[in-house]
């Protein structure tokens, strides 16, 4: 109650924002390593003023203050008991770019590939290049130091760093940038707070025995990336402590602190030309680990931009990844060991020469097995694969995980083989097949061995392995943590790693900077131990949690929870691409994050308060948002599939609390609709009545700015009775006819029964059955699992590869794929019925594939046409089956929207507390491109509320594509003549 008192007053002095309350403080409990550590509040201050503050505050109170970016580093870093202070939320400024000097001063919030976009068109970019480029923030590169697949072209951020702007421990503003040698003395006679730490820093460094002590201890000088503890080494290369004419930069020392030094405010980075636009890719297979580490230093001989290895264990992961499957394309049989070789150049011919120089030193050096060459998207997807890497390790199902402890390894190239050799040994010792997963062209290797850390055994091993490991990088002089930090988990092996007499060095340079130990305390000095505050309290037992949904293939929905390590993917914005996360798109909150659903997830249910764990306000608010598009479920590279999550959340709460009349009306909209159907002009005259239609939507609790969705004239099961007269002896399918295209869009369904009639297929339609959409939805499950067992058995004897069945909705034909296997009483029925069941643009794009639809059957007429596809299709199928489809007429010029997710989500857009955000989300992408779109462009988005979305949020009017190619097929008289 004391510290909420002292919070109050605290949060009354911020422009920013301060939270305590429980869900912020479990959410920012993590980060991407194994660490848990719950901070008494979390700050996201707006000005350099509310740092300030809160650096007084931290003083006056005796806590602490742990800065915070995006929150993905590994060695935890980012976790601490004091207050988070995340300045992702409103650092975020681009400040200035100096194009003659090809620099760029921006603030700490700001993300590296947002940056890259921005200077595009100025010729430059910032060279770092991490796996977590597309969320990970500059403020967090300048903590790690952090460096990526480029650095052995483009060096670390270190490199890069010209000058930063700090709030020291004391409250005083510092700017640190590069400094002649009377510039640094004349810094040192100050007698401000700044002075005396250039004082103490020419005291120190001025030694000569000090100066020896660090360069022989400290990691060889030609080892690039190498942060273990305080960068000294990187200060005595100046004219201040040797005969070097290079003048002495702090942020040298700044770089890598963790945060532990100083709190940056702005950063002025040095930039690179843009690289050479032609690049190739070289991507040599080895059968052993051996022949592939026999290889880096002669590839490293050509002027490569890349070198990059993973082993068969991320690539076998692969295999189960919805997303990442298909970047397989380029393995051939089964290597142990990938290494990416890239190469650029800005002539081709030039390019061409390098690639065969390379492909001849492989084929010389016999030591693989081949050597495919990519080039243009191939590259990426490559490189795409090699980045999801670390979360695609998240996704071993049980309790045993690829745990990041000695992943930061760097060694010298030439120790490169006789150090891994070793390494392999050591682990055999273990009896642990390790993850290999490197920037190898840099000497350095993400090795993680894989341990249950519930158990007490693995947690030893954890300590044992990481001592050894240790140990053995102290042998080869290399670098225990070469990008990702000391933070927890390796800091407190410094002394051994870098002498006592260093490690004291480093404990009296943080006692000079941070006297009260306000600073990011328990990293890389007098650390915490890197065996206690992890996630999971060892070997006890852990919670039995029933469900009504299955989720044995994650272990449980806890085990669900836990597969989130806490990469972060779900944190990239809307212009990075793709779906996830829409909510967190559009707030930029980290509470509506996947990782922060599953985070709280994790702690509810592993601390449960309550006899029903899942009767929790904090997963109540936590899931408000989630608007269940299943991005999560494809492009997480973890597969955290937090809208199912929610789905049983829903059921377990609403037991407890019952559930409301409006969300249990919209649960049980097709009911409604039926009965609405029956009288379409009595029905469409209330809803179109500007009293009553308010009334309907103030007592369902629909936003007031929405349109109610008009009942079809005739339903299409009343429709299809005079219809109904085909001829066709060919090709049996089934059509699944919702209720949505039922009742509200019958026409849609009709343009469906027309398509495929008119292309020759026998239609035998099912229009009677609810998919169950509306009641999953609203976490319905009793009544949703009745339905479910219905269409099973109604379809189990009529659904077969010989009479596919199609549908019109992704959102309740997919829920074949999905939910149906989840809820089911017969499992094997149901899985037989899901290998046969299509979105009906699947089904028609494989005809065309195979030649049995051709662009003859259609009209030649231009038309051009701009794609929205549903969340659910993005996540259970793919989007090019649709561009597939409507690019099969000759003239017909489809484009694909990057669009992500259109914000309506069912019944989501439609409820008042939701609609501002639904249609924010709807402007970050969808709506600014079709205000663009001319007249003459037709709209193609295959989602019925994805169409009411567009319509209300740009009063422009989409069709679905059935109906597109419904009226691009000619008559079956033209299309004779045409054949």
């Amino acid at each position: 109650m004391e510290w909420e008192n002292f919070l109050h007053q605290l949060s009354n002095q911020l422009e920013g924002d301060l939270r305590w309350d429980e869900l912020h403080r479990s959410i920012y409990a993590t980060d991407a390593s194994v660490y848990r550590k719950i901070p008494i509040a979390v700050a996201f201050p707006r000005t350099v003023q509310d740092i300030q503050c809160l650096v007084r505050f931290a003083t006056e109170y005796k806590t602490s203050l742990i800065p915070r970016t995006a929150g993905t580093s590994l060695a935890g870093q980012c976790v601490g008991e004091g207050i988070v202070v995340d300045v992702s939320k409103y650092f975020t400024k681009i400040i200035a770019v100096d194009i003659k000097a090809k620099t760029v001063t921006i603030q700490p919030g700001v993300i590296r590939d947002d940056l890259n976009r921005f200077l595009e068109p100025y010729g430059l970019f910032f060279g770092p290049n991490t796996s977590t480029s597309n969320r990970c923030m500059i403020g967090g590169m300048v903590g790690n130091n952090s460096s990526g697949t480029t650095s052995i072209q483009y060096g670390v951020t270190r490199d890069k760093v010209l000058k930063l702007s700090t709030v020291l421990s004391n409250g005083d503003l510092a700017e640190f940038g590069p400094l002649s040698k009377s510039e640094f003395l004349q810094k040192a006679q100050s007698e401000t707070f700044e002075g005396c730490l250039y004082k103490m820093l020419l005291a120190e460094l001025s030694s000569e025995e000090v100066q020896k002590e660090i360069k022989k201890e400290f990691p060889k000088p030609e080892i690039h990336r190498r942060n273990t503890g305080y960068a000294v080494d990187a200060l005595l290369d100046s004219e201040v402590f040797s005969t070097s004419e290079a003048p002495v930069n702090l942020c040298s020392l700044l770089c890598g602190s963790e945060g532990t030094l100083a709190i940056t405010t702005e950063i002025v980075l040095q930039l690179d030309e843009l690289p050479p636009i032609h690049s190739a890719m070289v991507v040599a297979h080895y059968e052993t680990l051996r022949n592939c580490l026999n290889d880096v230093n002669k590839v490293m001989e050509h002027n490569l931009f890349s070198c990059e290895m993973m082993d068969d264990i991320i690539l076998n992961c692969t295999k189960k990844n919805k997303k990442y499957e298909a970047y397989r394309f380029f393995v051939e049989g089964a290597p142990k060991t990938l290494l990416l070789l890239e190469l650029r150049s800005h002539d081709p011919a030039e390019l061409s020469l390098q690639t065969d120089a390379l492909l001849q030193s492989l084929q010389h050096s016999a030591q693989s097995y081949s050597a495919p060459v990519l080039r243009g998207e191939e590259i990426d997807m490559a490189m795409e694969l090699r980045k999801a890497g670390l979360g695609l390790l998240g996704n071993m199902v049980g309790d045993a995980k690829a745990v990041a402890c000695i992943e930061d390894t760097a060694v010298a190239l030439t120790d490169l083989p006789a150090f891994i050799g070793e390494f392999s040994d050591l682990m055999a010792r273990y009896d642990q097949n390790a993850v290999y997963y490197a920037h190898a062209g840099a000497g350095e290797l993400h090795l993680r061995p894989i341990l249950n850390l519930k158990e007490a055994r693995d947690v030893t091993f954890f300590r044992k392995i990481t001592t050894d490991v240790a140990m053995l990088t102290k042998k080869y002089k290399g670098s225990f943590s070469g990008e990702h930090g000391d933070g927890i988990v390796r800091a407190e092996f410094l002394p051994m790693l870098i002498g006592s007499k260093n490690y004291r060095l480093l404990q009296r340079i943080k006692q000079a900077f941070d006297p009260g130990s306000i600073l990011n305390p328990g990293k890389i000095v007098d650390a915490y131990k890197m065996d206690e505050s992890l996630r999971y309290e060892v070997n006890r037992k852990e919670p039995e949690v029933v469900t009504k949904i299955n989720f044995e293939d994650s272990g449980g929905i806890l085990r669900l929870a836990e597969k989130c390590n806490g990469s972060g993917d779900c944190r990239k914005p809307a212009t990075a691409g793709g779906t996830m996360c829409p909510s967190y798109h559009a707030t930029l909150n980290e509470k509506d994050t996947t990782r922060a659903r599953a985070n709280a997830l994790r702690e509810v249910l592993t601390n449960p308060k309550n006899a029903n764990a899942f009767n929790s306000d904090v997963l109540k608010e936590v899931f408000d948002l989630c608007i269940s598009c299943k991005a999560c479920s494809s492009e997480c590279p973890s597969n955290v599939d937090m809208a199912t999550a929610k789905i049983e959340f829903l059921y377990q709460y609403q037991k407890v609390h019952g559930i409301t009349p409006s969300n249990k009306r919209f649960g049980k909209s097709s009911f409604y609709n039926k009965q609405a159907a029956r009288f379409p002009g009595v029905s469409n005259w209330i809803f179109g009545h500007a009293w009553l239609s308010k009334q309907i939507k103030k007592w369902n609790g629909i936003a007031p700015q929405r349109k109610l969705p008009r009942i079809s004239s005739k339903s299409f099961s009343k429709l299809y009775k005079s219809i109904n007269n085909q001829t066709s002896t060919g090709y049996s399918v089934l059509l699944f006819v919702d209720e949505f295209s039922n009742y509200l869009e019958s026409q849609i369904a009709v343009d469906a029964y027309e398509l495929l009639i008119g292309l020759g297929y026998k239609v035998t339609v099912v229009d009677h059955l609810d998919s169950a959409r509306a009641l999953l939805s609203k976490g319905m499950l009793e009544e949703a699992k009745i339905q479910v067992d219905k269409n099973i058995t109604f379809l189990k004897d009529l659904v077969a590869e010989s009479t596919p069945l199609l549908g019109i909705e992704p959102s309740a034909i997919l829920g074949f794929r999905d939910e149906y296997l989840r809820l089911t009483t017969d499992l094997p029925s149901a899985e037989r019925i899901t290998k046969h069941t299509f979105l009906i643009e699947e089904f028609l794009a494989s005809e065309i594939a195979k030649g049995t639809i051709t662009a003859k059957q259609f009209t030649s007429e231009a038309k051009k046409i701009k794609i929205h596809v549903h969340c659910h299709q993005k996540a259970l199928s793919n989007q090019k089956v649709t561009f597939d489809l409507l690019n099969l007429p000759v003239n017909y010029n489809p484009t694909i929207i990057p669009s992500g997710c259109c914000g309506m989500a069912g019944s989501f857009g439609y409820e008042k507390e939701h609609y501002d955000l639904s249609m924010q989300i709807g402007e970050l992408k969808l709506f600014p491109v079709l205000r663009k779109a001319s007249q003459d462009t037709i709209i193609a988005a295959n989602g019925t509320s994805c169409r009411h979305q567009i319509e209300d949020g740009t009063a422009k009017k989409a069709l679905h594509p059935v109906s597109i190619l419904r009226h691009a097929l000619l008559p079956s008289d033209q299309i004779g003549n045409a054949l």
